[in-house]
């Protein structure tokens, strides 16, 4: 598994290799230890790409609409 720091990974980084976290899992052709090792490494690749989620969802429901439903700017989201 990949020794980048989970906090600074994009989605993207994190969603793959939470991918391949769970492949290995489900194979389940690793020690005990290493095992625990992963489910750990995969809770915390989790908990970023849903706070990356959460911060993607902020920004689309900042999104303002005029009166006919069109789109005519963005608000800024407290803590983004």
């Amino acid at each position: 598994m990949g020794d980048t720091n989970v906090s600074e990974m994009s989605f993207e980084q994190a969603m793959g290799e939470l991918e391949q976290v769970v492949s290995q899992l489900e194979r389940g052709d690793v020690p005990l230890e290493q095992s625990i090792t992963l489910y750990e490494r995969g809770a915390e690749l989790k908990k970023r790409c849903e706070a990356k989620l959460k911060e993607a969802e902020e920004k689309v429901a900042a999104i303002t609409f005029d009166g006919d439903g069109t789109p005519k700017g963005t608000t800024r989201v407290e803590g983004l």
